[in-house]
């Protein structure tokens, strides 16, 4: 009984905590995050452990490993991808102007420190913080807390504007079908070929035998978008 009205409780916090919103809006908010502009330099660079020794990756072009896109003195568009990131245009800009590493790429190394592997010292956005900024939420929900706030869809051709794409490593942000039940548009944080925000094409046919499936937020309202 205690356990059934813990969960009750709990189920309550994550509805409370879970604001209503558009398709408009969150694809509004996509949009945003690929039309940022910033100017780098080479402070804004790691390739090396911060203060805390937290390993750092930036997405810079001296990346060793695919993916690295920015180049300092060169002007640059969209918020790159940091792991555990979950900043919005503004607060990025902000980061960036007081010196604050740009992005943090999800590596091996990386993903084994799990949330102990976020660098305070760099700023940008994951593909899950990215969602739930999308969404209006007021803190980053997790790949694997996504489902709390969700329902999943019972068939890919049920995808809205503002749906997601989601596997137990990555979400994408649905926009629209480019051919139904095949093709789609799409936002998302990262991963490749760039590790920033982009707007993408994907398959159907790829995304089910990579493990993702389709889900709805369940705060999502309705807009002339559907």
């Amino acid at each position: 009984m205690m356990r059934f009205l813990y969960s009750v409780f709990v189920c309550g916090l994550v509805s409370a905590c879970a604001p209503k919103i558009t398709p408009d809006q969150a694809l509004a908010t996509a949009y945003r995050y690929t039309q940022v502009e910033w100017m780098p330099n080479a402070n804004h660079v790691r390739h090396g452990v911060d203060s805390q020794g937290i390993p750092v990756q930036t997405p810079d072009q001296s990346l060793k490993s695919p993916g690295g896109w920015w180049k300092p003195e060169v002007t640059a568009r969209s918020v790159p991808y940091q792991r555990g990131g979950f900043d919005t245009p503004e607060l990025f800009l902000e980061k960036i102007a007081d010196g604050k590493k740009v992005g943090d790429i999800a590596d091996s190394e990386k993903r084994k420190l799990g949330n102990a592997g976020t660098s305070q010292e760099s700023c940008g956005i994951d593909c899950s913080g990215f969602v739930s900024r999308c969404w209006n939420l007021p803190r980053s929900y997790s790949t694997a807390e996504l489902p709390q706030i969700c329902t999943p869809l019972p068939s890919w051709v049920d995808l809205h504007p503002g749906d997601i794409l989601l596997s137990n490593k990555h979400v994408v942000l649905f926009v629209k079908w480019k051919i139904p039940g095949e093709e789609f548009a799409a936002y998302e944080a990262g991963p490749l070929p760039f590790w920033r925000v982009n707007a993408c094409g994907l398959r159907v046919d790829k995304l089910t035998k990579l493990g993702y499936a389709p889900w709805r937020y369940r705060e999502m309202g309705d807009s002339g978008m559907r």
